[in-house]
């Protein structure tokens, strides 16, 4: 069963020639109403399972539009329409899906879900986040960093902030893609050190560098996230911020890194905490062709995965 669960767990030609197929997948699709089907229809026929237990702007749209592009149909289930491995075992859950639906995509909390999903789905699944990684969104951002800038192997990747799922998803493509990444943010909030070990182990330069300053010299690419995620509890919002100022991507620090650095981050964004509105609103930022990118990107995941 072909999965996509991380990017370290995905061959790293396997890896290349889906991003070959993203950026075939959206040249195809220059100048063609948003709603106008694909000329090939690989998902005709087909019926794509969307699991949400988090809530998702990006991912639930560019999912069922990317589907419904490619000629499928979708069932959108929320977690609480579903008990998730409450009411019934996620392996069930997955057992009886597949007698369904043709292939799962599945955003939730905790990665041993998804990979009990996987473990007994008959069907692909699809890992649209976990509180560990977030390898969809790292899809559409080397998309994203290639389109504007050629092949981001051997660049420099700076992340700012929160060593989180999509940290982590970065530092796995790292290591697959192979390009550097230095992390600055505080002691605290490092990236698991696991991740890390597993970047070096495969010949990339991943460091740690406290002052941010330092860190952006050189950068081909910033990225950031926000300090609060949705699920935290309110009370950690100011012991967040009190560590994460000092990491705030603003104009002054873009000017230490390469003129011709780009910005990203994933969106939802909180405007002047992580970032500030001059650099996301500014010649640098490519985040709304970041957003867009997630459906090229996980249509040619999804066509992967189906053998299409």
């Amino acid at each position: 069963m072909t999965h996509f669960l991380d990017i370290n767990a995905t061959d790293t030609r396997d890896l290349k020639s889906i991003m070959s197929e993203a950026h075939r997948i959206k040249a195809a699709r220059a100048g063609r109403p948003k709603g106008a089907l694909d000329d090939e229809k690989p998902l005709d026929g087909h019926m794509v399972a969307l699991i949400f237990e988090k809530p998702s702007t990006r991912t639930r749209v560019s999912f069922d539009v990317g589907v419904r592009q490619m000629g499928g149909q979708t069932m959108v289930l929320s977690g609480s329409e579903m008990q998730l491995g409450h009411g019934e075992t996620v392996a069930d859950t997955a057992k009886v899906l597949s007698r369904y639906v043709d292939m799962i995509m599945i955003r939730t909390f905790e990665e041993a879900t998804l990979l009990e999903m996987a473990e007994h789905a008959d069907v692909p699944v699809i890992n649209g986040l976990t509180n560990r990684s977030h390898p969809c969104q790292i899809m559409a951002d080397i998309l994203t960093y290639e389109e504007h800038r050629g092949s981001i192997e051997g660049k420099k990747v700076v992340w700012a902030g929160d060593g989180n799922n999509v940290c982590a998803s970065f530092l796995h493509a790292a290591g697959q893609f192979g390009f550097d990444l230095t992390f600055t943010g505080p002691e605290p909030l490092d990236p698991e050190t696991g991740f890390v070990d597993e970047a070096r182990a495969k010949g990339v330069n991943v460091e740690i560098v406290r002052d941010p300053v330092k860190a952006v010299e050189g950068a081909d690419l910033l990225v950031a996230d926000t300090w609060v995620s949705m699920h935290d509890a309110p009370s950690a919002r100011e012991r967040r911020h009190n560590l994460l100022r000092p990491y705030q991507i603003n104009d002054e620090l873009m000017r230490h890194a390469k003129p011709d650095a780009l910005f990203m981050h994933c969106l939802p964004a909180h405007r002047e905490e992580e970032v500030t509105n001059s650099v996301m609103d500014g010649p640098q930022s490519v985040i709304f062709d970041e957003a867009e990118n997630r459906l090229h990107a996980q249509k040619a995941v999804m066509r992967w995965c189906l053998g299409k």
